[in-house]
């Protein structure tokens, strides 16, 4: 009996092992993609990137003490509602 616990918990120990192996390094999905497509997707990343740090866009303005507490409010009110 005391062998067939031992078998049974290599064998599971082992099947992660035995798992991984099959898989190709990198994830796999990267892999299939051509240098096109990665250029591509690298060009894609500048341009948000380079659209998201943009300083012509207009800055966010802070909350008066007032307005971030009705705010506050507001929500914690809508989560009531929510829960009933």
């Amino acid at each position: 009996m005391k062998r067939l616990a031992v078998i049974i918990s290599l064998m599971l120990a082992v099947t992660p092992a035995i798992a991984q192996r099959g898989e190709p390094k990198g994830g796999g999905k990267a892999q299939g993609m051509s240098k096109d497509e990665r250029q591509r997707m690298r060009d894609d990343m500048r341009d948000f990137n380079r659209d998201r740090n943009r300083q012509d866009r207009p800055q966010q303005r802070q909350l008066t003490p007032q307005e971030h507490e009705k705010l506050r409010r507001d929500i914690e009110g809508a989560n009531k509602d929510l829960r009933r």
